[in-house]
């Protein structure tokens, strides 16, 4: 899983936000799925032109770990380095598009397990969920620098259709 740091989580947050209040989500597409959700967060590029930069080199988003070269550059280009520079793994880039990271989905509420890639509040749920652990990961790890909700705090604000998850 990512490196836990408060950007990565903060750009998660970022991500989730920006879907779940109505940002154009569309999983077909290279600047509007999951991964471009948070490409466009991370580097500040319009959904067009992640798309533009990607959709000549691949057919879907989880090749870019496969043919990756840091030397050669190879099937990548400045959208995924920055992926790769806030910490992420390729198999963060796997899960992600796919919604499937078991060490995030573990911890959704109400012992969901699975979550459907193409739904948009999926993904809200997946970035927040991920997002969650990461702080407290990095809480761990930094205490009295990071501060997470209280557990009565998340736990009053999950919906089951959207679950809102505090942060």
């Amino acid at each position: 899983m990512a490196t836990p740091n408060v950007v990565l989580v903060s750009l998660l947050r970022e991500t989730a936000d920006r879907i779940d209040t109505g940002a154009s989500y569309q999983w077909s597409h290279f600047g509007k799925c999951n991964c471009g959700h948070l490409a466009q967060s991370i580097t500040r590029l319009s959904a067009e032109e992640i798309h533009k930069r990607t959709f000549q080199k691949l057919e879907e988003w989880s090749e870019i770990p496969e043919e990756y070269c840091g030397i050669t550059g190879f099937h990548l280009d400045y959208v995924v380095d920055a992926l790769f520079e806030v910490g992420l793994t390729r198999e963060d880039i796997r899960h992600l598009e796919d919604l499937s990271d078991p060490k995030v989905l573990r911890h959704l509420p109400d012992g969901r397990r699975y979550l459907q890639r193409n739904q948009r509040a999926d993904a809200v749920l997946y970035f927040r969920t991920w997002a969650i652990q990461l702080a407290k990961a990095l809480a761990e790890t930094v205490p009295g620098e990071f501060h997470l909700p209280d557990e009565s705090f998340v736990e009053a604000n999950r919906d089951e259709q959207n679950v809102a998850l505090a942060y």
